[in-house]
């Protein structure tokens, strides 16, 4: 009895730490489109070309991030793909981060990307909403949220992806907790990464599978699209990260009703 408490403690230490709910597989067998959802095409990258769309988006954060920096030197636009990087040059880490604020601002709709999971874990791809104004106030309808399309932290499974809404940053910052979707070979190769956000809800879709709705921290306010390598905070998470390491985007789309 002694043993089963200690190893249900230790558990439960793991998911309150970590702040993630059990991995779980789709809701459903069903496999959705934004067409089938009642979705048309608003906008989309491609990738096509050398370099970024400047009409679509700028590096985004460039200077400290984490233990490493955001750098453009870490972003590529070749073959058809982003490639965001992530570097070890020296005795620092450089790591490619997009965003679309100022040019594509937006609410409610349909936001699909398909592309291949960065190899290591420590550092992580991730594909997110964010909001200009979401530390000027609680309320997400009116201040809005940073809506976490997927993250990829490899160091959870090589089979899991996590999804997260966090709203009202600072000392009462409000969250869902973290979200964790189990799709076989996830990892490997190509998938699609999706989010339907509506007045009243948010679901999170892989290759089409349905795997959360959540109802609660709704932003009602126009935000900007990011793409990102991400660094974590201490060395020792970084210690099984090879590098370099790439985040490749094939496409970004954006659908409305």
């Amino acid at each position: 009895m002694k043993t089963f408490v200690c190893v249900f403690l230790s558990f439960l230490c793991v998911e309150v730490c970590f702040a993630q709910r059990p991995a779980q597989p789709p809701m459903s067998q069903e496999q959705f489109t934004p067409e089938k959802l009642g979705y048309s095409l608003f906008w989309e990258d491609n990738f096509n070309g050398n370099q970024l769309d400047p009409k679509k988006w700028a590096v985004r954060g460039v200077g400290p991030r984490a233990l490493g920096y955001v750098s453009p030197e870490a972003v590529e636009v070749k073959d058809g793909f982003l490639k965001l990087h992530a570097i070890q040059k020296g005795d620092s880490i450089l790591i490619g981060a997009v965003g679309t604020q100022g040019k594509l601002m937006t609410k409610y709709g349909y936001f699909e990307c398909r592309a291949q999971l960065q190899k290591s874990p420590g550092v992580w791809a991730a594909f997110w909403i964010q909001s200009p104004d979401i530390s000027k106030g609680e309320d997400p309808a009116v201040y809005g949220a940073e809506i976490d399309i997927f993250e990829f932290f490899k160091k959870l499974g090589v089979d899991i992806v996590s999804h997260n809404v966090h709203w009202a940053y600072g000392p009462n910052q409000k969250s869902t907790r973290g979200m964790q979707s189990y799709l076989k070979g996830v990892s490997e190769g190509f998938h699609t990464f999706a989010l339907e956000w509506t007045p009243d809800k948010y679901a999170f879709f892989i290759d089409g599978y349905k795997f959360y709705e959540v109802t609660i921290g709704i932003s009602r306010m126009e935000e900007y699209l990011i793409l990102s390598m991400e660094l974590p905070s201490e060395k020792k998470d970084l210690q099984y990260t090879v590098y370099p390491d790439v985040f490749l985007v094939d496409y970004v789309r954006v659908y409305k009703k």
